[in-house]
């Protein structure tokens, strides 16, 4: 066997950062040792595995066949590691969350993860699904927690468990009066929005796919939060998880608008890259994940502490 650990290491570094520099700051190590190491495993294996673009390296074919593995090799020798030094094998978990799952149920779950398993190193990154996806299609986290479809064909996804968005309005809007809309009247609203690429925005474009006209959409928001305040402040409508407003409606300071003609579930899903390595933190992460919702019909019937 010809090539090392800390080659397939400077080599997995290299390709999600695609600069020798930024691989070499990620990995402490100089740039110098970095550029040697990389050039010794091409070196060794007669092979090149980037395309150079300038100071940019890119994956080419080969490499990208490559990454997976040597990424999947790493994980098993980080778990060998901590066996030999004594611990239980948790070394390490980076999530990514979509941002209902990272606001509302991610914090808690990891939280109480950590509880169990102090000496394990978890990370949560909470982005949209289109940049959760991206991110553990490039390795850059072990596992995500997404509320949008992902298509990716390097990606494995399992069901978790049903969500779904209702559109909403403050008490003082005159839809907060109606007993039920149609299509017509909706596309008639201001609406504030999350932004494309979010899991919530597709699944409100696809219930609202048979829709006459053009929508009026007033605001674009990354944020759930944002949304809520914006419609509180009476700027339009929205459409988001029942469970990031299931405090709200408690406290009526937004109520439900009903659309009988609309589908707006969906389903929350676990993603892995389907060539990794699955570590004893990322099995009973899941496994964790799914008591809490066992028995749950959907996700804003889950027991969480009340927000004040």
């Amino acid at each position: 066997m010809h090539f090392t650990l800390r080659q397939l290491e400077v080599f997995a570094a290299v390709a999600r950062q695609e600069s020798v520099s930024r691989a070499a700051e990620s990995l402490s190590l100089s740039q110098s040792a970095t550029s040697t190491s990389l050039a010794e495993l091409e070196r060794q294996s007669g092979c090149q595995l980037f395309d150079r673009a300038g100071k940019r390296l890119c994956l080419n074919a080969l490499g990208r066949q490559l990454l997976p593995q040597a990424v999947a090799l790493l994980d098993q020798a980080r778990a060998i590691e901590d066996l030999l030094n004594g611990k239980s094998g948790f070394g390490s978990l980076a999530v990514g969350a979509t941002l209902t799952i990272g606001n509302y149920l991610a914090t808690l779950l990891i939280g109480s993860f950590m509880q169990r398993h102090p000496e394990c190193r978890v990370t949560l990154h909470v982005q949209n699904t289109a940049h959760i996806v991206q991110q553990v299609a490039q390795h850059e986290l072990d596992l995500g927690l997404i509320e949008g479809e992902c298509q990716h064909p390097d990606l494995e996804v399992q069901p978790w468990i049903e969500d779904e968005l209702v559109v909403f309005c403050a008490p003082q809007h005159p839809l907060a009066r109606r007993e039920t809309l149609d299509l017509d009247e909706l596309s008639g609203e201001a609406w504030i929005l999350r932004e494309r690429g979010s899991g919530t925005r597709m699944t409100f474009e696809q219930a609202m796919r048979h829709r006459p006209g053009k929508l009026n959409v007033r605001l674009e928001l990354e944020h759930t939060e944002a949304i809520k305040r914006a419609v509180e402040s009476g700027l339009g409508i929205g459409c988001i998880s029942r469970l990031a407003l299931r405090d709200a409606f408690r406290r009526g300071s937004l109520v439900p608008v009903v659309t009988p003609e609309l589908d707006l579930r969906r389903q929350f899903y676990f993603i892995w890259h389907s060539h990794k390595y699955q570590t004893a933190a990322m099995r009973e992460f899941v496994e964790q994940c799914q008591a809490m919702t066992s028995g749950v019909r959907r996700s804003d019937e889950i027991m969480l502490p009340p927000i004040a």
